[in-house]
């Protein structure tokens, strides 16, 4: 079996491969994400992981690389990682109380033969109603920045979820089941 290259430097992405007992090499992207806001959530995510496994398969010979993307979509708005405090009280206040889609695109490479899969997960994650107290409060924590939407559903936002309909690895940032197979596909 070829070596797996995971295409991104995210500390939950590699959690979970290790949880599933893959093997795998870190070797995160370099590309500069352009986002094309006139992209489909799907089309975007996976757009977004197929530029990074492109520039990380320039460095590889006889791998496989593995790149992913999440986003956060509510009431139309994409909602990517926090910039700073502000951002991240703006991005919570627009979950509060509602149902939003988390979206990952998910490209494997095969750099010996360029053959190629792209799938996208969604998962649909209810909140309930925030506090400007709780918003404040899970800010201050720190946790909220570096995560799409402003949360990690499986740190100190656990307690905001009132619902999740779909793939909850999807929400942390990569859909295991789904990627194990294209694994199997892309090995045959």
């Amino acid at each position: 079996m070829k070596n797996l290259i995971l295409a991104s430097n995210s500390p939950r992405r590699r959690d979970l491969l290790d949880q599933v007992q893959i093997r795998y090499t870190v070797d995160p992207s370099n590309s500069d994400e352009i986002i094309d806001y006139t992209l489909s959530p799907e089309n975007l995510v996976i757009d977004l992981a197929r530029e990074k496994a492109l520039d990380v398969a320039k460095r590889h010979q006889h791998s496989i690389v593995l790149a992913a993307d999440t986003m956060v979509i509510c009431d139309q708005s994409f909602l990517g990682k926090p910039k700073d405090a502000d951002e991240a009280e703006n991005m919570l206040q627009m979950l509060s109380g509602k149902t939003h889609r988390v979206v990952t695109g998910v490209v494997l490479l095969d750099t010996e033969t360029r053959r190629r899969l792209e799938a996208a997960e969604t998962t649909y994650v209810t909140f309930g109603v925030l506090s400007s107290e709780e918003i404040r409060w899970y800010v201050e924590s720190g946790e909220p920045f570096g995560k799409a939407g402003a949360y990690a559903i499986q740190g100190l936002a656990a307690r905001f979820v009132e619902r999740v309909e779909g793939c909850y690895n999807n929400v942390i940032g990569l859909p295991i089941y789904r990627v194990l197979n294209l694994l199997k596909e892309i090995n045959r």
